[in-house]
């Protein structure tokens, strides 16, 4: 669009009304027009002649917000303004599919009158989260004073006292009967317990306390952190104690303060001895309140209406390694003994080997002994000989408090982001990328071929990419053996085939040490399987030490030598696993960013944590009484609901009945349903008679399907089976599926039989009713053809080769004969060979372990 000028130059003998209507000569075919008018010139492509506008009304013939037609339903396609305005809501607050159907639930509940919804504004939530939550103990705030270079500095430190809290859930009906007082030498929580009990008066009963407490980011941008304290339970069971949500799991007990670090100070030693004199003043703030109960018991009434006189005890700290050393109060990676539990000189740590333990008694001695000397000098001698700091220990406080034995092997930071992250990994992919690029890629490409497994993260690459989150490394772990198999063998890599056979070692410790349950036979396979695998480090330390010229001895590679003992005195490393606090890490951080305003957030956080106790509790309480109300009054049994037992298979995924004349022509070009339906009548004459089923046609009248029979095809099997581990019932979901996500699954399972149990894959899941009995039978590819001779790399690596049937060799069996499912990935350097993957879980390595025995 192009117009004239709309400024106006004015003259006394100027009219332009007198030239308005004279043609221009020099422009014959230019319309008429004003000074001031505007000319609209269109695109040629519009086929769209000039035009002219007086100025004045130019503007005037724009159309009007007023002129532009109104939609009448500016909420459509949603039925109705409400509608969208819920909706909105839920967009902007990012609910999930739960939260939302609970939502909307709510909203159609007080539409159709069957409950009142009296709430008003947000300042009444915030009002009643404050009224409901003084059920339980509140937060607190004291100040901390501490010199440092003749300055007395302040800091804020939050807590619940400790023993409050747990006298919270001591009185809580709800938990009554799920805490156990009295050690058990089975797998509760075996030595210490024991031995703690045996030291106190005959009526006193245990009340064993876990502490974690961690430095953490609160946000992935920014500087802001957070020092949580979280508490947990040993009295109550794992499933409860370890849990971040339901009622008597972890909960944040205290936030420590944060010394900020100071330029002219960062690093010396002062500075250093008053960062931790911080941390233990502030942590007694959280103890005071069980410091006199820990010399004298307490005598209370628990919610089963009995009366005990409980003894608390600091029966587990967990933490990293720098947390650790800080609970210790040692001089941590620089200190003449980097352990906080046994000392072990600094240059002997990738020794497999047992030195003296670290006692409180033996810490407390160097203490006294190196405060009577005369100078700071001979003071400090001392305390550097025994790498401790001149601090008193707050855990002296506690009576039966042993801060070296209640510090215990974390897997998380000492294994999967320790020794293997920082060291085998990085060790493997020098070898890797030591051989070529053909080998990095190789690598890559096995990972990505591995089948996918429920709980098993899937990697399409790993040598390029980093991986900041312990759980990823602890998967990489489990697959490595076999993605790494063909590229550092033997020939290709001398060193890194070494590392690989201590890699195998390394797998299998990690293994024994996850056990949910120990029996003295896994103990020992266990410390076996530790000293196998120092005696390959040591011998791969020798030899790869001229080429990497890598040091061993670190606290991660140490403290493994500890794990079986603490598993001993603590029972298994998931009652002190780490993990499980620092999922918590993530609730806190949603609070800081979601619920706070990044000013003076401790006091934010908690506030928020503690509406969310309280809404947990007041949740299973509403539960129950919702469970109740529908139960029978008398028996507590779901009214006019018959029980339904466990089975130990489920069929899913229904995919229609099809005839087997039908079957054989979709799937005519797979030799595993050659013959299908005389597979079929022969496994029935035989299945039927053995399990009591009548034929359908009378006693010794052979069954003969026809080829209109029809059968009903399923794609998803679940199985039930009881665990080798811990004897409870585990779940597979396994898929028999040609599309599922876009790519066809066929899951493998362990078949039982009379003799040996084998290996199959999945090929088709159907049932069929034959003399009123559902039969759920599936045909399956055998992987169980004999292998003579074992390779010398498998017996190396630990691995169960085996190898398939041709496709033809197909069978039928009852779905009630699969044990569990199994994860199998191919040799790449084999044709039909498999290998078995043992790591997928603690289960199967057990299994397989029996197998190959």
């Amino acid at each position: 669009m192009q117009g004239s000028s709309p400024h106006r130059h004015g003259s006394i003998d100027f009219d332009p009304a007198v030239l308005a209507d004279v043609p221009d000569l020099d422009h014959p075919n230019e319309l008429p027009h004003e000074l001031d008018d505007i000319k609209v010139e269109y695109h040629p492509h519009s086929e769209r002649p000039s035009t002219i506008h007086q100025f004045s009304d130019f503007s005037r013939s724009r159309p009007l917000e007023g002129q532009v037609p109104r939609n009448n339903s500016p909420w459509e396609p949603f039925r109705t303004r409400l509608d969208f305005e819920v909706a909105e809501i839920v967009l902007e607050a990012a609910l999930t599919k739960e939260q939302t159907n609970r939502l909307l639930d709510l909203v159609h509940q007080s539409a159709n009158g069957a409950d009142t919804f009296t709430l008003q504004s947000h300042d009444e939530v915030r009002s009643l989260w404050e009224m409901a939550s003084q059920r339980y103990t509140p937060f607190q705030k004291d100040i901390v004073s501490v010199k440092h270079h003749d300055e007395t500095h302040e800091f804020e430190m939050h807590y619940r006292p400790l023993w409050d809290w747990v006298l919270d859930l001591l009185q809580d009906k709800r938990l009554a009967y799920h805490f156990v007082f009295d050690a058990q030498h089975e797998p509760w929580t075996a030595d210490a317990f024991w031995n703690a009990q045996s030291q106190l008066p005959p009526d006193a009963k245990p009340l064993a306390f876990i502490l974690y407490a961690d430095k953490n980011k609160l946000s992935s941008f920014g500087t802001a952190k957070g020092y949580p304290i979280i508490a947990r339970i040993a009295n109550l069971p794992v499933h409860i104690h370890n849990s971040n949500t339901a009622l008597g799991g972890g909960r944040v007990v205290g936030w420590l303060p944060i010394v900020a670090e100071d330029q002219k100070h960062t690093r010396k030693k002062s500075f250093v001895d008053f960062k931790n004199a911080v941390w233990h003043k502030s942590f007694y703030q959280l103890l005071q309140s069980v410091e006199l109960h820990s010399k004298t018991g307490y005598w209370f009434e628990c919610g089963d209406q009995i009366q005990r006189r409980l003894w608390p005890l600091i029966l587990i700290l967990s933490g990293d390694y720098e947390e650790q050393c800080v609970m210790a109060l040692i001089r941590g990676l620089k200190g003449k003994f980097p352990c906080p539990i046994c000392l072990v000189p600094r240059d002997e740590q990738s020794a497999n080997r047992v030195f003296a333990l670290r006692t409180t008694f033996n810490s407390q001695d160097v203490l006294r002994t190196a405060r009577a000397k005369h100078t700071e000098k001979e003071q400090e001698e001392d305390l550097k000989a025994y790498s401790l700091r001149n601090i008193e220990n707050v855990f002296w406080k506690i009576f039966l408090a042993d801060v070296h034995r209640a510090l215990s092997v974390d897997r998380l930071h000492m294994n999967h982001e320790g020794l293997w992250e920082d060291h085998l990994w990085k060790e493997s992919l020098f070898w890797i990328s030591n051989i070529g690029r053909e080998a990095a890629v190789k690598l890559d490409a096995n990972f990505d071929a591995l089948p996918r497994w429920p709980n098993l993260t899937h990697f399409k690459a790993v040598m390029s990419v980093d991986f900041n989150d312990g759980s990823f490394h602890e998967d990489i772990s489990k697959l490595i053996l076999f993605t790494a198999q063909d590229i550092l063998c033997d020939l290709k890599s001398k060193l890194g085939y070494l590392l690989l056979r201590c890699i195998r070692y390394y797998i299998e410790l990690n293994i024994y040490a996850s056990l949910e349950v120990h029996t003295e036979e896994t103990i020992a396979a266990g410390r076996a399987t530790l000293d196998k695998f120092s005696e390959l480090m040591d011998e791969y330390i020798t030899e790869s030490e001229p080429e990497t010229n890598k040091n061993w001895n670190f606290p991660k590679k140490h403290m493994i030598t500890h794990i079986f003992d603490d598993i001993l005195a603590k029972g298994a490393t998931r009652n002190y696993n780490t993990k499980p606090n620092e999922k918590m890490h993530g609730a806190l951080r949603k609070i800081y960013l979601r619920r706070t305003n990044f000013k003076d957030v401790a006091p934010q956080i908690l506030r928020y944590d503690h509406w969310l106790l309280t809404s947990t509790s007041m949740r299973t309480e509403l539960d129950d009484h919702v469970r109740r109300a529908t139960n029978d009054p008398e028996t507590n049994k779901p009214l006019d609901i018959e029980p339904d037992p466990v089975a130990h298979v489920h069929l899913g995924s229904k995919q229609g009945r099809h005839s087997f004349s039908d079957i054989e022509r979709t799937h005519g070009s797979d030799r595993a349903f050659t013959n299908f339906r005389t597979k079929l009548n022969g496994f029935l004459n035989v299945f039927l008679p053995q399990n009591d089923i009548p034929l359908p046609d009378g006693p010794g009248r052979v069954l003969r399907l026809q080829a209109k029979d029809q059968v009903t095809e399923f794609r998803f099997l679940r199985v039930n089976y009881e665990s080798m581990v811990d004897w409870r019932m585990r779940q597979d979901l396994l898929r028999c599926s040609p599309s599922f996500y876009g790519s066809p699954r066929f899951d493998c399972v362990i078949v039982k039989t009379a003799g040996k149990p084998f290996i199959a894959r999945l090929v088709y899941l159907c049932g069929c009713l034959i003399s009123d009995t559902d039969l759920h039978l599936a045909i399956i590819h055998p992987y169980d053809v004999g292998i003579s001779v074992h390779r010398r790399r498998d017996v190396d690596l630990g691995l169960w080769r085996v190898h398939a049937k041709p496709r033809s060799s197909s069978e039928i069996i009852s779905v009630r004969s699969i044990i569990r499912g199994a994860a199998l990935t191919k040799d790449p350097e084999t044709d039909g060979d498999y290998f078995v993957m043992h790591t997928v879980d603690t289960d199967m390595f057990l299994r397989v372990k029996s197998l190959q025995t």
